[in-house]
Formats: C-alpha cells, sequence, structure tokens
C-alpha cells in the first residue's frame, strides 16, 4: 500500500465513517462520537484500499498466515478483501466469519470457512472498530476453541479507548490501520 492510497483510505474513513453524535457502543459506553467502519468497508474504492491495508498489516505478523476472519457483520467485508489483496501477491490467506451465536440448523456451526482451514491453521483477527476490545477478544476465544491458533487483531480504527491496552493484557498484539487521533486528531 502506497502513502497516497493510505491518506485516500484515511480520507475516506474521516469522510464517511466519522460522525459527532451521541450513541451507544457495543461496550454499552456512551459516546460522543461514532465510527461507522462498514461505511468505508463496503464502499468500492474503501473496500479495495481496506483490503491492501489490513493485509500490509497481516503480514507483519510473520510467517504462514492461513486466514483472516472475526465475528459478522463488522469483520466480513474486511476478511474478505484481506483474503483478495493477498491472492493478489500469490498468497493462499483464506476468509472466515464467526458467527453471533451458533447456525440453528444443519451442523449447528459458530465458524463460516471451517473447511480451508484445519486445527492448527495460523490466523488473525479482523475488525472494524475497537474501543475495549470486547468484540475482539471474544472472536479470539471462539476462533482458539474452534482450533485456530490466533496471531492477533488488526482493526482499521482503535478509538483509543482500552482496547489496545485490554487485548495486549489478555496476551494478544494488537495492530491499528488507524487510530481516532489520527483520522480526527
Amino acid at each position: 500500500m502506497t502513502q497516497e492510497e493510505r491518506q485516500e483510505l484515511m480520507g475516506i474513513v474521516r469522510e464517511l465513517s466519522y460522525e459527532e453524535r451521541e450513541v451507544t457502543l457495543a461496550s454499552g459506553r456512551k459516546s460522543n462520537f461514532y465510527f461507522d467502519g462498514k461505511q468505508t468497508t463496503l464502499h468500492a474504492k474503501g473496500g479495495l484500499l481496506v483490503g491492501k491495508a489490513f493485509w500490509q498489516e497481516v503480514k507483519a505478523f510473520g510467517g504462514k498466515i492461513d486466514g483472516v476472519g472475526g465475528l459478522t457483520l463488522g469483520a466480513d467485508p474486511i476478511a474478505t478483501a484481506t483474503s483478495i489483496a493477498a491472492c493478489l501477491e500469490g498468497e493462499q490467506v483464506h476468509a472466515f466469519i464467526i458467527r453471533k451465536e451458533p447456525k440453528g440448523h444443519g451442523t449447528g456451526q459458530w465458524l463460516e470457512g471451517r473447511k480451508n482451514l484445519p486445527p492448527g491453521s495460523r490466523v488473525v483477527i479482523v475488525e472494524d472498530v475497537t474501543t475495549t476490545g470486547g468484540s475482539s477478544m471474544k472472536a479470539v476465544r471462539r476462533a482458539q476453541e474452534e482450533g485456530l491458533e490466533v496471531l492477533g487483531i488488526v482493526t482499521l480504527v482503535d478509538r483509543e479507548e482500552g482496547a489496545r491496552e485490554n487485548i495486549e493484557g489478555a496476551g494478544q498484539q494488537l495492530r491499528a490501520v488507524f487510530t481516532r487521533t489520527q483520522v480526527v486528531g
């Protein structure tokens, strides 16, 4: 990813995903600003740039990476875009989706894309926005319960409200494409 592409992605995040308004976050906290990462990850150029940016961050974990994924819905377009970006560089990094509850019929599985990722596969959890890291750690635990080796977490935007401390305190590494400070000053 070039510096120009990174700046373009930041502009898309700033324009489409950042809002100043009162919201209740997934953590239950109240906030006067909001990042809706899906507005960027589902945008044509935004999705392309997200894939490139995440692939760059995922490669930083080193060694063979077998998969990228996380909790549905925020992680879904990121995992797919990252998998495609990796494939364009000749790497086979499969996307996977972790359900919020097990499938109610058929196999009752938690993880979609299972056949591409046998037990012991090395994976990275992806997330659109982190606040406290609770959702990311839920994805880590579920992936580990499915027999995957989690190398760390990559987020599009770290809101800088405790996610890094909580995630690293739990023994995982967090890499952020952007921090709130970088996006909005």
